[in-house]
């Protein structure tokens, strides 16, 4: 017998990790979004240590893990990637693309795991900046004709600094939270 959509409805009720998504109030999330950008493209000119810290990445991925929405994880990965882009004096669309899948792949993450967690959020973190890290190299070789390099150990080292900074990061970005 086949199940009506009211059958399937009574059976299995809304997820409850997705009646979690939490809510920001959008300009919050545009003045973090531009904050993070502002610093990554002009902190590292007066600090280089700083310049390996991916803030609007951090951005995407906390957003997009807490909103649990794949389309609105896209919608911050490309805004933020393209806003990203514009200051950059990389090609534009690099970081639009990439950010993107990344926002579409937190967000797929935050519907499957307790992204409350700090452990989580740390390994997701690393997983998502290496991620990054790869299929950026992949473009620009691919789109772009690029012959740049991709130092696997470097890389790894990078992105577990940058989880590392992202939990008290994410802690701060939790207080901002809308509570109804």
């Amino acid at each position: 017998m086949a199940m009506t959509g009211s059958d399937y409805r009574e059976e299995f009720p809304q997820s409850t990790l997705k009646s979690n998504s939490a809510a920001y109030r959008g300009v919050t999330v545009a003045a973090i979004a531009v904050a993070a950008i502002l610093f990554r493209v002009y902190v590292p000119r007066w600090n280089s240590y700083l310049s390996y810290l991916e803030l609007p990445l951090l951005a995407t991925i906390y957003f997009s893990l807490m909103r649990r929405s794949p389309l609105m994880g896209v919608f911050y990965g490309a805004s933020i990637g393209l806003a990203q882009d514009s200051l950059s004096p990389d090609p534009l669309g690099m970081f639009g693309i990439v950010k993107t899948l990344v926002g579409y792949f937190a967000a797929t993450a935050g519907l499957r795991f307790n992204v409350d967690s700090s452990g989580v959020r740390m390994v997701l973190t690393f997983f998502f900046y290496f991620f990054h890290q790869f299929f950026y190299w992949v473009l620009a070789r691919a789109l772009l004709s690029q012959m740049i390099g991709f130092d696997v150990p470097t890389t790894l080292i990078v992105a577990a600094l940058n989880a590392v900074v992202a939990v008290p990061l994410f802690h701060v970005f939790d207080k901002l939270k809308v509570t109804e």
